[in-house]
């Protein structure tokens, strides 16, 4: 047997503790790290060639469609076509084309997630499975920047969701929500306010 593996207490092998970085350092002082609600990270929607990643690939196939311009632009934009139609299926997400998503839009398991073709999302929000963003004869939902949609949350009619807001699981929302509140139950209800963060 090794000399090592015979007693612990003469191991001098140390083992090293991965790094704090900062949004690590805010999340134990009991902070979150700041994610803003003006400015799109356009990282949190980057997919990297040859990875599986469907929801990406769905949220690509729409930004080419929309960018889609000049003289290839009309087969530019059949091609996104085709890309969303497939991605459309295989995420079971119903996201139109034409939707306005500003950037850094975060969906890590997009089935289900139905969004109406009026409604307007703000940068860097997400949006967790089974979501339905519907309108109603009276418009669609505006989402603030940086709004967390917890799963099968409901945001129905001409509502507005501030900045960071947060939206629970299986939320029914048919009010406006003040930035930073946190809305909960059916039909939500504020439940808590927190101080926003002015950029």
């Amino acid at each position: 047997m090794r000399q090592d593996m015979q007693d612990p207490a003469k191991n001098d092998a140390v083992i090293a503790e991965p790094p704090i970085v900062n949004n690590d350092l805010a999340a134990v002082a009991g902070d979150e790290p700041f994610v803003s609600a003006v400015a799109p990270d356009w990282t949190r929607e980057a997919k990297a060639p040859g990875r599986w990643n469907p929801s990406r690939a769905l949220l690509a196939s729409i930004r080419a469609y929309q960018a889609a311009r000049g003289p290839l632009g009309q087969l530019r934009r059949r091609w996104a076509v085709l890309r969303h139609r497939f991605w459309s299926m295989v995420t079971g997400a119903d996201i139109p084309l034409t939707v306005t998503i500003r950037g850094g839009l975060l969906m890590p398991h997009p089935n289900g997630i139905v969004i109406h073709p009026e409604a307007v999302i703000g940068p860097n929000c997400l949006l967790l499975q089974q979501v339905t963003i519907a309108g109603s004869r009276h418009g669609a939902p505006r989402i603030g920047g940086h709004v967390d949609i917890g799963a099968g949350a409901k945001i129905l009619g001409a509502v507005t969701i501030g900045d960071h807001a947060r939206i629970g699981a299986n939320a029914v929302v048919t009010i406006d929500v003040p930035a930073g509140a946190t809305a909960v139950g059916v039909p939500a209800r504020i439940v808590k306010q927190r101080t926003v963060r002015v950029e």
